[in-house]
């Protein structure tokens, strides 16, 4: 429990921290999506962002839970870390 505890702090301290990094060391991106540049109609195609969403959700869900148990399961608390460190890095 305290390794899950301790991954999930890290997540945070991450999520808060490396926004501002990467956006010093990159820069904001204004450019326009290759979808909207080269649109052909069967390789780049725009889409509305309902239908992006719902594609990134079914990536998320598909994978995730079954890889989660698995792991869990397999492997114990060593998990957290390797999900933690491999979100960060």
């Amino acid at each position: 429990m305290i390794s899950f505890f301790a991954c999930l702090a890290l997540l945070i301290i991450g999520f808060l921290t490396y926004s501002k990094v990467a956006e010093k060391v990159f820069g904001p991106d204004d450019r326009k999506p290759p979808a909207l540049t080269m649109t052909d109609g069967s390789d780049y195609v725009p889409m509305g962002t309902p239908r992006i969403f719902l594609i990134q959700l079914l990536n998320i869900a598909g994978l995730g839970p079954i890889f989660g148990a698995l792991a869990g399961a397999c492997w114990g608390p060593s998990v957290f870390l390797w999900i933690t460190l491999g979100t960060l890095f």
